[in-house]
């Protein structure tokens, strides 16, 4: 029996899975919040208690820079350590991953039908590919060709700076600038992003909570930017959809991904219609030169919010 976690910066998702027919079956699983509980041991003490199991082997995704099998979370205080889990674990060893490293071995793992293909491209089977989420926070991975499989590498790129395209997203950064902080990426392509860029568009616009800080404003801003009911919503989520495929389409570039680019996260499900309309697949290949390239590289929508989940089983199962 595998345990398995994909813990953020607002979620701790656990799971139990077995192997059956060679294949990695979800037994159980519970989603717990994070800002609710002090720890991952006090989360799984809580998880297994509910659900008697024998655990053979565990693994777990963080949202995190994980040095020496070890993450301070990011966007919350836990310190996850891979040799801790293994003593409450009662397991010779627990892998503690970048929770998009998780992700990028989960997408080796879905089906089919929990892609949608915004964009075909020309797919090559043994080339490096590219995993982007924008949830809480951004996270980026590759998955490289090692000549055998594709194998998984975390990085840190949702921290890096925002590249501005055009003149707007210029006048964004300098907006960005004035608040004081510096202009990463992640500021933009997460959930709080979208108040921020509603805020640049038109400050005097304003929607209830936008004035309470423990108020998450996206799902409104999102929904009546998809149905049309707020022009200012609707220029959010073209915008922040735009600077999406910009960033993406770095990405691909500076990783040669002609196998895909897979986009991933709770926030692409949510904004899928926005993200086949054609916008996003447009700014990935909006490259000067490289143009040509991005022309034949695919682009995927994960719609099995799971996916670090069972990507984070995979490696406990097979030992990585």
């Amino acid at each position: 029996m595998i345990l398995a976690g994909d813990i953020g910066g607002t979620k701790a998702n656990l799971g139990l899975f077995d192997v059956q027919a060679g294949k990695l079956v979800r037994v159980v699983h519970k989603r717990y919040s994070s800002h609710e509980h002090a720890g991952l041991e006090e989360v799984v003490r809580h998880f297994l208690q509910e659900n008697k199991a024998e655990v053979t082997a565990a693994s777990f995704g963080v949202a995190g820079p994980v040095v020496n099998n070890r993450v301070q979370g990011t966007n919350m205080p836990w310190v996850v350590d891979g040799a801790e889990a293994a003593s409450f674990l009662a397991l010779k060893r627990v892998r503690i991953l970048n929770d998009l490293e998780a992700t990028a071995f989960g997408v080796r793992e879905l089906p089919p039908h929990d892609l949608e293909t915004i964009y075909p491209g020309l797919p090559v089977s043994d080339a490096t590919c590219v995993v982007i989420a924008a949830g809480t926070g951004l996270g980026e991975s590759i998955l490289f060709w090692d000549g055998k499989q594709h194998l998984a590498m975390a990085t840190e790129g949702g921290h890096a700076d925002f590249a501005p395209h055009t003149p707007q997203q210029a006048d964004l950064w300098r907006f960005l600038c004035t608040r004081g902080q510096g202009v990463y990426i992640e500021l933009i392509l997460s959930g709080r992003g979208f108040k921020t860029v509603h805020e640049f568009l038109d400050p005097s616009a304003r929607h209830p909570g936008f004035d309470n800080p423990s108020v998450d404003v996206a799902p409104e801003i999102t929904q009546q930017g998809l149905a049309g009911t707020c022009p200012v919503c609707v220029a959010t989520l073209n915008l922040w959809t735009e600077i999406y495929g910009s960033e993406a389409g770095n990405f691909a570039v500076r990783s040669l991904a002609r196998g895909g680019i897979y986009v991933a996260g709770g926030i692409a499900v949510k904004v899928l219609p926005k993200l086949i309309d054609g916008r996003f697949a447009a700014a990935v290949r909006d490259k000067g030169k490289m143009d040509n390239l991005l022309a034949k590289i695919p682009v995927y929508v994960v719609l099995n919010e799971e996916c670090p989940l069972i990507g984070a089983a995979y490696v406990a199962w097979k030992g990585l």
